[in-house]
């Protein structure tokens, strides 16, 4: 430390300056504990300092994690001078040679000091300059504070003492920034790593279908995912819907939205009514806080309001207040709550006859029904069956952490029947059947274990695919199973379709263990 001997200074100016340097501390803790915004606390420091502390043009600098160099990020000049181009390198002037050593150096007259750079072009050459190291505890230096005291030069060392009490309350609000920044970077990390996994579980390739109704419902998605329209989504129950509405959000512009949802049919009106605009405190019996409803929850992305066709005709009224102006109120307020919502509605009623009965209101179906989709039902795209099955035959195996494959007969089987519960169903069944086979694989007898086969009435059955008998990819017992279905359980017939005797297909129905259907 460039520190001479002190002047002799009487007891009162110390008093003075020690009462001032208290006070100075207070007002600099405060600042301190009021932002983690480095820039914006260390300008508020250096303007403290400059007005309570009688420190001139102070100056905080920190070194940059990828350079190594020191950046200025704060200076009181009294101006708005810019300072973002203002570096050092380690040992480059004074400054420099601060973060070099980790030690203070006072001049008592600047002037006086060849290492002085002067690229700031504020100080004044005729006062001292008094520069301290900010240090993360007692090992890395991580920038350099400096000032230039306008008291008297007999205090120098009682200011610098000052100055390093500033420059360790700086030191470790820096590095209570720099964590606070890694934490809110790994959660930024988190959560468009987890958006990017939604969005892939939730996008195109979670629908499975190549049938001419699903790439009708798979372009209708993709264009009316470009908008903001309210969008009506009509099937049985079964069919997909929720994935659909799933796919619209998360191909939109508001995919980084929220995606709320909500079961309209799960509860009664009044319920209803809190869970989708919210409820002011003491609005009800056991509304102890305010609530925010699902509108208020979806604002900047998407509502998804499944079984809509399930409200009755009086909450039918808010419902279509809230869909044309985007207004509403919670329940017991007053206040008018306006939001920016897109809403994907999803039913499997028969909307106009319910207009027509009285029994949904027509401004409210016209209002929803701008863009409807629908979702065709599983008997209707029977060739999406053996795709359907093997993802879902994955996604159990995946469920059950271990590994799954399904059998071409079984895959057939699933296809003669007419599935009224439609792709819900179809994964009950498949679930079942991977908990009754114990080697992996789902084959025919195990899915006919669930009942499936009774269930198929002649006049119902869903035609099969054909075999080619000739494929190498068909082991033995699939191509006799095979030649069995099309042959109607018929041994001698399935024996021509194999060029074998009656002889020799009974015995491979014996030999591979083979349950002949009865018909």
């Amino acid at each position: 430390m460039n520190v001479t001997h002190s002047e002799r200074i009487p007891m009162t100016d110390r008093q003075a300056f020690l009462e001032s340097e208290l006070a100075a501390l207070y007002r600099v803790s405060q600042v301190l504990s009021c932002s983690l915004d480095l820039r914006e606390c260390m300008q508020g420091v250096l303007k403290v300092l400059h007005e309570q502390g009688s420190l001139s043009y102070g100056m905080v600098s920190l070194v940059e994690e990828d350079t190594g160099e020191l950046l200025v990020i704060a200076l009181h000049d009294g101006g708005t001078r810019p300072i973002e181009s203002v570096r050092y390198q380690p040992g480059e002037g004074i400054v420099g040679s601060i973060l070099s050593s980790g030690e203070p150096i006072v001049v008592r007259r600047l002037a006086d000091e060849s290492r002085f750079l002067d690229r700031l072009g504020v100080y004044d050459p005729n006062l001292p300059f008094i520069g301290v190291p900010i240090t993360l505890g007692d090992q890395e230096t991580i920038g350099v504070f400096t000032a230039q005291p306008s008291g008297s030069i007999g205090l120098l060392d009682e200011q610098v003492r000052f100055l390093e009490m500033i420059a360790n309350l700086i030191g470790q609000t820096v590095l209570l920034a720099r964590q606070v920044e890694k934490e809110q970077q790994q959660l930024r990390d988190e959560r468009d790593t987890l958006r990017r996994r939604v969005k892939g579980e939730h996008g195109f390739s979670n629908i499975v279908g190549h049938t001419d109704a699903m790439r009708l419902v798979f372009d209708q998605v993709r264009q009316v995912a470009k908008w903001n329209t309210t969008v009506l989504i009509r099937g049985e129950s079964g069919t997909g819907k929720e994935l659909i509405a799933n796919a619209i959000h998360y191909n939109s512009s508001r995919s980084n939205g929220p995606f709320i949802k909500l079961n309209c049919a799960a509860l009664p009106d009044n319920l209803l009514e809190s869970e989708l605009f919210g409820h002011e405190k003491g609005a009800f019996t056991g509304a102890v806080y305010q609530r925010k409803g699902r509108f208020e929850q979806a604002n900047g992305g998407t509502l998804f309001l499944d079984e809509i066709g399930e409200i009755s005709p009086a909450f039918q009224a808010q419902l279509l207040r809230v869909l044309q102006e985007g207004e509403f109120e919670r329940v017991g307020g007053l206040k008018t709550l306006k939001v920016d919502v897109r809403v994907i509605a999803a039913t499997n009623r028969d909307l106009e006859t319910d207009v027509q009965n009285g029994e949904f209101r027509e401004d409210l179906y016209y209002r929803l029904n701008v863009m409807p989709i629908h979702t065709p039902a599983l008997r209707e795209r029977v060739e999406d069956i053996p795709d359907l099955a093997n993802f879902l035959v994955s996604k159990i195996a995946r469920n059950q952490g271990r590994e799954l494959e399904i059998t071409n007969s079984a895959i057939r089987l699933l296809m003669r029947y007419n599935w009224p519960g439609n792709v819900r169903e179809l994964e009950n069944c498949l679930e079942r059947a991977a908990i009754m086979c114990t080697d992996g694989v789902i084959d025919r007898d195990a899915v006919g274990l669930s009942g499936l086969e009774e269930r198929i009435r002649p006049g119902e059955q869903q035609p099969a695919r054909r075999i080619d008998f000739n494929d190498p990819n068909l082991d033995e017992r699939e191509r006799v199973i095979g030649a069995l279905e099309e042959a109607g359980w018929v041994q001698a017939k399935a024996a021509r379709l194999l060029n074998m005797t009656p002889r020799q297909i009974a015995y491979r129905i014996q030999t591979l263990n083979i349950k002949v259907r009865q018909i």
